[in-house]
């Protein structure tokens, strides 16, 4: 690519970018399916690496099959719209996350989550707490500042 086309894109791409941040909320997906992450909106794009299914993504631009997303370790990359699920998830930050029965740290546990697990959003955070369900089943509250994807 040309660096004029290149900057011809990347200001084609500031006013999406500036809707969306103006937008004042951030709009988090999963993925239906493994992803592979571009560098460019085109599939002519340098693949960069595979996402899994169920990890959740920001979405930042949308540009017509294509969505700029945030993955969970920052980077702002590229992947096909149809691989977006309208399913909510969040990914484990912290070493140990302790998920409680009720959203209070003196709430006997419910399960223990390490780093990097996903897990279903269950309903609303509220009080620096939000309720997460494993795939297994079991759900419980998890402190927001110990998961992505809020």
């Amino acid at each position: 690519m040309t660096l004029r086309r290149s900057l011809v894109a990347a200001l084609w791409t500031l006013p999406f970018a500036f809707a969306a941040a103006g937008a004042g909320a951030s709009d988090f997906r999963s993925l239906a399916e493994p992803a592979i992450l571009y560098d460019a909106p085109s599939k002519q794009g340098k693949p960069l690496f595979v996402i899994q299914r169920h990890t959740p993504v920001e979405t930042v631009v949308n540009i017509d099959r294509w969505v700029k997303v945030r993955e969970p370790a920052g980077s702002l990359l590229w992947l096909e719209r149809r691989q977006l699920s309208e399913k909510r998830t969040l990914i484990v930050t912290a070493p140990r996350a302790e998920i409680r029965q009720k959203p209070d740290a003196a709430s006997p546990l419910a399960f223990e989550a390490i780093k990097d697990v996903v897990l279903e959003l269950a309903d609303k955070p509220a009080d620096g707490w939000v309720k997460v369900k494993h795939r297994d089943g079991t759900a419980g509250f998890i402190r927001i500042n110990q998961v992505w994807g809020l």
